[in-house]
């Protein structure tokens, strides 16, 4: 199926985005991963820091849902396998290591991209919307060595509608804040409650997207 014509030309884009509304253990990503991953080695692999900025992008343009618990877990440590040992063995080409910021954006972007839940309810097991990030490259370049982006969260809802967001605006976030926290069974009085800060994600380089980076909006 991915050599029928556009589909393969989407392969070979970097930036081109695949959904998988029944992602299983993760058969077609899988396979669109390893075109993409042998795309950014034939176009960046001359140089490491290249191969790691571009091989993270291609990465974040893959996502998936899948209802079942253990599939949707598998298919997420079958798409990390598939990136560490392209980029293993691409540290060896170039006689380094690998480094733990990548392999930890690695999956940080994996764990956003693929969803447990319900495609046509657009639910999580939990009940909650299921969400997704988008990490927007900003002012990428041919001759761009690193690569900085812009993380932004959508509900299913919110990408069928066409909705468009506030640059990093973190809608996960937002619904942790209602969860209730446990130390609350254990105080006797009642405390005022604070003020809820509204926070963004601020552009950071791809390479250091599992800091999970915020600031507080003004206003």
């Amino acid at each position: 199926m991915l050599d029928l014509p556009n589909i393969r030309e989407a392969c070979q884009n970097l930036t081109s985005t695949f959904l998988e509304p029944a992602a299983g253990e993760g058969a077609f990503l899988v396979e669109v991963l390893n075109r993409k991953m042998k795309m950014v080695l034939k176009n960046y692999g001359d140089d490491l820091t290249r191969y790691e900025n571009y091989s993270l992008l291609a990465l974040s343009t893959i996502y998936g849902v899948e209802l079942l618990e253990d599939n949707a877990q598998k298919c997420v440590m079958n798409m990390y396998q598939v990136y560490f040992e392209a980029y293993q063995q691409q540290a060896i080409e170039h006689d380094a290591k690998v480094k733990n910021k990548v392999l930890d954006s690695a999956k940080l972007i994996i764990s956003n991209n693929i969803a447990q839940g319900n495609f046509l309810t657009k639910l999580s097991p939990n009940g909650n919307p299921i969400v997704f990030s988008e990490w927007h490259p900003i002012k990428l370049r041919k001759d761009s060595k690193t690569i900085r982006v812009q993380r932004t969260e959508y509900t299913l809802n919110d990408i069928f509608d066409g909705i468009e967001k506030e640059s990093g605006d973190p809608l996960t976030h937002s619904v942790k804040a209602e969860q209730m926290d446990l130390f609350d069974f254990f105080d006797d009085e009642e405390v005022p409650k604070k003020e809820k800060k509204r926070m963004k994600y601020v552009p950071v380089k791809i390479t250091h997207v599992y800091k999970e980076e915020m600031e507080e909006v003004d206003g």
